[in-house]
């Protein structure tokens, strides 16, 4: 059966961006005769509210969406994801990396090809890793492609099925590029788990097939390909679809302050109107 979801993170009030991803998602589960799942993504509590989260579901209901209930929250599953991630250190293909966001940026900077590398490193020796962990120092939990690539012989036997498009127009079945995202971050010392390992521990749980959503979010299908791959999980197939943008062309985005569906609603503005404008009903 076709599956599918929309997945926010409550860290603001949805935009238009998100209700455009939301009914089409929705959509395409309704031509389907399959499910549409809300997922809330709250890993990050140094920036989710509650007030966005029950935001979310005013704004979704507002617009016409139903879903399926009970609605899954990352933070009521921490226990699924420290068993990927424990799983993934029992094999050796994730390491400590002590290095702060910046030094990381710098390290890209100061590579020969600049802002085009991805970071990329390894575990340090066991005793000065040993020294560090002892002396409190934060620290993150990042996938090693060198060991991913050394187990399973490469990367070339592993694909993605895009049905939608890509920023740069790719469809259909494409091979994998982990290493545009290089060794990403799978968990944080002081926040747990991160975004790429959630997610796809999240979709396999939930029987997810068909992964809808934005443009801005193909070149994480890459890493998330290959965490499948690591882990054993059903690959689902993924539609990614164009961003809706500004009059100027900026695309909708939380950082820029883009109107939210509560001001467009306090403007008068209705959701047969704003459906109608996006191109459904």
């Amino acid at each position: 059966m076709f599956v599918t979801r929309f997945a926010p993170s409550p860290t603001g009030f949805l935009h238009r961006g998100h209700a455009y991803s939301a009914l089409c998602a929705q959509r395409a589960a309704r031509e389907a005769n399959g499910r549409f799942l809300l997922r809330i993504e709250d890993i990050d509590r140094t920036r989710c509210r509650p007030e966005f989260e029950a935001a979310i579901h005013e704004d979704l209901g507002w617009l016409g969406l139903a879903w399926e209930r009970p609605v899954r929250r990352q933070s009521d599953h921490m226990d699924d994801y420290a068993r990927a991630l424990q799983e993934l250190g029992e094999r050796g293909l994730i390491y400590r990396c002590f290095m702060t966001r910046r030094q990381v940026a710098e390290s890209i900077e100061q590579a020969p090809h600049g802002a085009m590398e991805a970071y990329r490193s390894q575990a340090l020796p066991p005793e000065e890793e040993e020294r560090r962990v002892a002396a409190g120092e934060p620290y993150a939990w990042r996938l090693s492609l060198a060991r991913a690539e050394g187990l399973l012989g490469g990367f070339g036997g592993l694909a993605m099925r895009e049905e939608g498009a890509g920023p740069g127009g790719e469809t259909g079945l494409l091979p994998i590029r982990p290493e545009l995202g290089g060794d990403v971050v799978l968990a944080r010392k002081d926040v747990g788990v991160a975004y790429h390992l959630a997610v796809v521990v999240d979709d396999a749980l939930q029987g997810i097939t068909h992964v809808i959503r934005g443009q801005d979010l193909f070149e994480a299908a890459h890493v998330q390909r290959l965490l499948q791959a690591l882990l054993g999980l059903q690959a689902p197939v993924y539609r990614h679809h164009r961003l809706l943008t500004d009059a100027s062309g900026r695309r909708y985005a939380k950082r820029d302050k883009a109107e939210t569906l509560r001001e467009l609603r306090a403007r008068g503005v209705t959701a047969a109107e704003l459906r109608r404008e996006m191109g459904f009903d």
